[in-house]
C-alpha cells in the first residue's frame, strides 16, 4: 500500500509513466481533498512535479528539474486525451520534427478544434491552434520518450505555415522553414489537401514554393487555382501594401521581402 503521494509518484515513475490526473490521484490516496492538495503543492515546489493544466501533472526526473518540467513532446499526447481533445503538433514544431529546424520554436506549437489556452510549466510553454478539420488531415506518429504523438504530416505543415503565418515570426522565416522541408513533401499529397484550406493559402503557398524553384510542387496548386475563383491577396497579411504589383500567376502581392536566411 502506498504510504504517500511521493511513492505514488515513484510508484508511477517506475512502470515508465510521466504523468497522472488528480482523479487518479485522489483514487490511490484516499485522503481528505485538502491534505491530498497540501501533497501535491509540496512536491510542485520541491520541483518533483509540474502542472501545466488544472488537474494535470507531469512527473519531473533529476535531469529536467532545472526546466521545471519534462519536454512537451514527452506528456503533449496524455494532455490531449485529458483535454479531450483532437490534436496534432504543428506548424514550427512539426517542420523541426521532419528536419526542418532553422529555428527552435520558442512554443511548441499543437492545432486542435477549439480555442485553448496557453499551457505553461517551468520552461515549458505549449500554444494552441484551431482547425475545424483537425479530424481531416493527414498525421503521422512519432515516437517519443513516452510513447507516441500525432505530428503533421509534411504536407500539412507546409499549409499550415502560411496559414498560421502571424506564429511562424514573418514570410522570411516561413520560407527559409520551406526550403528545408521541400525534400519531404510529396507534389501528390499536397495538391490532395488543398481544398482543406481556404484558397489565400493556396495562393500564398504556390507564390512561396515557386521563389525556392519548386516547380514540381508549385505547379499543381496553380492548376488547382485555375479551377476556382481567386482575387488578388497580400504576401504578409495585416502588413502595409507597398507599392508592388500582384504577381500574375498567385495573384500574391509580395508587401514583403522574402530571402532564404541561412
Amino acid at each position: 500500500m502506498l504510504k504517500s503521494m511521493t511513492d505514488f509518484v515513484e510508484a508511477l515513475q517506475a512502470r515508465g509513466r510521466y504523468t497522472f490526473t488528480l482523479v487518479e490521484a485522489m483514487n490511490a490516496e484516499k485522503r481528505t481533498d485538502i491534505a491530498l492538495e497540501a501533497a501535491l503543492r509540496r512536491l510542485k515546489q520541491k520541483g518533483r512535479i509540474a502542472n501545466p493544466r488544472r488537474g494535470f501533472y507531469v512527473i519531473v526526473p533529476v535531469e529536467y528539474r532545472e526546466a521545471g518540467c519534462l519536454p512537451a513532446n514527452w506528456f503533449i499526447h496524455d494532455l490531449m486525451q485529458f483535454l479531450g481533445q483532437p490534436y496534432y503538433v504543428g506548424i514550427l514544431s512539426a517542420a523541426a520534427i521532419h528536419g526542418a529546424a532553422h529555428q527552435q520554436p520558442m512554443l511548441f506549437q499543437v492545432v486542435t478544434d477549439r480555442t485553448t489556452r496557453l499551457a505553461q510549466a517551468g520552461r515549458v510553454r505549449i500554444g494552441f491552434h484551431m482547425s475545424r478539420h483537425i479530424e481531416k488531415v493527414p498525421t503521422v506518429d512519432i515516437q517519443t520518450e513516452t510513447g507516441s504523438m500525432r505530428v503533421s504530416t509534411p504536407e500539412v505543415t507546409a499549409f499550415d505555415l502560411v496559414r498560421f503565418a502571424l506564429s511562424t515570426g514573418h514570410m522570411g522565416n516561413i520560407i527559409t522553414v520551406l526550403s528545408e522541408l521541400v525534400e519531404k513533401i510529396d507534389s501528390q499529397a499536397l495538391t490532395s489537401i488543398a481544398d482543406l484550406y481556404a484558397v489565400s493559402d493556396v495562393q500564398r503557398l504556390g507564390y512561396l514554393l515557386e521563389r525556392l524553384d519548386e516547380n514540381l510542387l508549385a505547379d499543381p496548386l496553380a492548376v488547382w487555382l485555375q479551377a476556382r475563383r481567386f482575387r488578388p491577396i497580400l504576401l504578409a497579411p495585416g502588413q502595409p501594401k507597398g507599392g508592388a504589383p500582384s504577381d500574375p500567376r498567385w495573384r500574391v502581392i509580395p508587401n514583403e521581402t522574402v530571402e532564404v536566411e541561412f
